[in-house]
């Protein structure tokens, strides 16, 4: 995917009705904060953010160009009117080229795993992972090949490859994808069945001695 670019400019003035007035331009209002803390207002044209952020995740790195300068960063929060879903203001935050960075990456699994089509049940309980590397280390997702996944077998975050220079922060252990054998879980359900109605029956046959005691 081609880096997303974002013509914006700065927005000296800051209030909601100076926000208000922008969005009636058709700008959305935004904050570029770094990691000093230092912040910057600028807007965006609303058209051209709605489009080209579609498809993009928290680890896509975008550039913002501000009066000719350039500035690199992630789309941190995306605020949005619960009625209309109109987007009301965004936060992004910069990334410095050469300083290592903290960030989450999400994971995608793919393929029909053997281990299903012998009858097993997929879990994929895990969406994204934190990762520390580089700005331009920094994979925008990571896919998994789940087609040989084997009943009773899992991929665990340590399994996965995360490139070079990208350095795991997220518990290895924690399971990315498993399958498990559904016919053991249909016998237990079926174990539990008998046995309910099993005391049932018990119970039936226990119930005229007493009517006859009467």
């Amino acid at each position: 995917m081609s880096q997303v670019v974002f013509a914006a400019r700065n927005r000296a003035e800051s209030g909601s009705a100076e926000a208000r007035r922008t969005r009636k331009e058709g700008r959305i209002p935004a904050v570029v904060y770094g990691r000093t803390g230092k912040a910057l207002s600028i807007d965006l044209d609303a058209l051209e953010f709605i489009n080209s952020v579609r498809g993009i995740s928290e680890s896509t790195i975008v550039t913002i160009n501000v009066d000719g300068q350039a500035h690199e960063a992630f789309v941190k929060d995306t605020q949005r009117n619960i009625t209309d879903g109109q987007i009301l203001h965004v936060d992004f935050y910069e990334v410095e080229r050469g300083v290592s960075l903290r960030a989450k990456v999400s994971v995608h699994v793919h393929g029909n795993p053997v281990g299903v089509r012998e009858g097993g049940i997929l879990e994929s309980p895990l969406h994204d992972i934190e990762v520390e590397c580089l700005p331009k280390d920094l994979p925008e997702r990571i896919d998994v090949d789940i087609a040989e996944l084997k009943v009773n077998q899992s991929i665990h975050v340590r399994d996965l490859k995360l490139g070079e220079g990208v350095r795991l922060i997220s518990n290895p252990d924690q399971v990315v994808a498993l399958v498990k054998f559904a016919k053991a879980e249909t016998e237990t359900a079926a174990e539990g069945e008998a046995a309910v109605a099993e005391t049932a029956e018990v119970k039936d046959t226990k119930e005229p001695a007493k009517d006859a005691k009467a």
